[in-house]
């Protein structure tokens, strides 16, 4: 028996009979021989760790674009909070805790430069739409590995795709879900504070009184209510509900809208729509696998494919270049 056979016994030993055991994944859309030591859903873990658009994501902005200290939180820092946060909560309810570190380490793959405002930009210049969670899934099947993809296995690919407004086939990828918005919650009220946006004081009473008056309190009880609740409904317990819409209702009204916050917004989606039209009419000028992707699947996919990946430093670096004016040099 090697290592991965023994690993899978083990799961199906500890875990709950509702988890989803990497002995029964419904595999990948190129079968592929097993691995001797890793299980199918660590080894997806360890492609997607490995992964180009996963070491990107830490110049990929959160809510604060172009933070000037060091400790705002980037795209991969919310990455591997939400996945520390699913990891807890999956072991917590005896679920399979390499499924659920998977799908959360892959969630934010197909983020744009600067957070949301990249992707409302895409979204409004894009026949069909631009969304990041479908965009994760187009990353991990079409655009990672010079194109080859990373052939993940169908559970963690749903996973991805279903983190945001849809409902996960696994209860590992709702466990995702719900990680994901305890973790964004949370950690943008953190950097709230730092920019002198909010104070723990601002957050009505009756918040605090349910959950806590700091940043760990907080957390913690959040993930203690979704344990309790148990495996039947991946959510809080009901006497926490009201009091988490209410921090989500709060967090609109004080940052996510907050004129100071997004103040540079518009700035970064105006800088996306005239990349992604400028690269439409010059498709020669992006890397030869983008190119290649033009010809198989259209110029404007290709374009927010390539735009898309971009980091932010990226994007304004590659905006410079193309739409302001070179220096004369005279010698």
């Amino acid at each position: 028996m090697c290592i991965r056979e023994m690993t899978e016994n083990n799961e199906k030993l500890f875990l709950c009979d509702k988890a989803a055991l990497s002995a029964n994944s419904s595999g990948r859309q190129i079968k592929e021989k097993k691995c001797e030591i890793r299980t199918e859903y660590q080894r997806d873990r360890d492609r997607i760790i490995h992964s180009s658009s996963f070491r990107r994501l830490k110049h990929k902005t959160q809510v604060f674009i172009a933070p000037g200290g060091d400790h705002y939180r980037t795209r991969l820092t919310h990455t591997l909070e939400v996945s520390q946060i699913a990891r807890t909560i999956a072991r917590a309810l005896c679920l399979n805790e390499d499924l659920t570190e998977a799908i959360a380490l892959g969630h934010d793959l197909g983020h744009t430069p600067f957070g949301h405002a990249g992707e409302r930009a895409l979204d409004d210049v894009l026949e069909g739409g631009f969304k990041h969670y479908k965009q994760s899934v187009r990353v991990c099947d079409k655009i990672e590995k010079g194109g080859k993809g990373l052939n993940l296995t169908m559970e963690v690919r749903d996973g991805i795709l279903c983190h945001t407004n849809m409902e996960a086939k696994t209860l590992e990828g709702r466990i995702v879900k719900f990680a994901d918005k305890i973790a964004y919650m949370n950690h943008d009220i953190d950097d709230a504070r730092i920019a002198g946006i909010l104070t723990e004081d601002d957050i009505p009473k009756s918040i605090r009184d349910v959950f806590g008056n700091s940043k760990s309190k907080r957390i913690n009880s959040m993930v203690k209510s979704v344990v309790a609740n148990g495996t039947e409904d991946i959510n809080l317990s009901d006497n926490d509900k009201e009091a988490f819409e209410e921090l989500h209702r709060f967090m609109f009204k004080s940052v996510y809208l907050n004129k100071i916050a997004k103040s540079e917004e518009p700035k970064a989606e105006n800088m996306i729509k005239s990349l992604f039209y400028f690269f439409c009419k010059n498709a020669e000028k992006m890397p030869k696998e983008f190119q290649k992707t033009a010809l198989d699947d259209g110029v404007e996919r290709a374009v927010a494919d390539y735009v898309g990946g971009m980091t932010d430093s990226y994007c304004i670096y590659t905006y410079n270049e193309h739409f302001l004016p070179k220096s004369w040099m005279v010698f």
